[in-house]
């Protein structure tokens, strides 16, 4: 089904409305809204939640289904080594670096 010029348009004007009215409902009220102290401690999460959800499927997955031997996927063991130096030093830029190192290794080296 191909979308002609006019329903594209009305598309993205739909989406921007969209957009605008959702990330400027906290600007539109005059008095200031209160988080509920629960809400505030869920929040703390979400950036890690978020980020779980993006990278667990990568690590784990391959072509939509779960990858049948982890041990031979350079994938895990590249995030393996990644999670266990950033528990070491608690560095961002090492962790990817050692990350990227490993699986590069691997897939260079052993052809995974």
């Amino acid at each position: 089904m191909n979308m002609g010029a006019g329903e594209f348009l009305l598309t993205i004007a739909g989406l921007t409305a969209i957009t605008v009215v959702t990330r400027s409902f906290f600007f539109l009220s005059e008095r200031e809204l209160v988080l509920p102290d629960w809400v505030k401690r869920g929040l703390r999460y979400a950036p890690l939640a978020a980020l779980a959800a993006v990278v667990v499927p990568e690590i784990l997955m391959s072509h939509g289904r779960l990858v049948a031997e982890p041990w031979f996927d350079a994938r895990f063991h590249a995030a393996a080594a990644a999670t266990a130096y950033y528990f070491w030093r608690r560095g961002i830029l090492g962790t990817i670096l050692t990350g990227m190192a490993v699986l590069l290794a691997l897939r260079l080296g052993l052809g995974w």
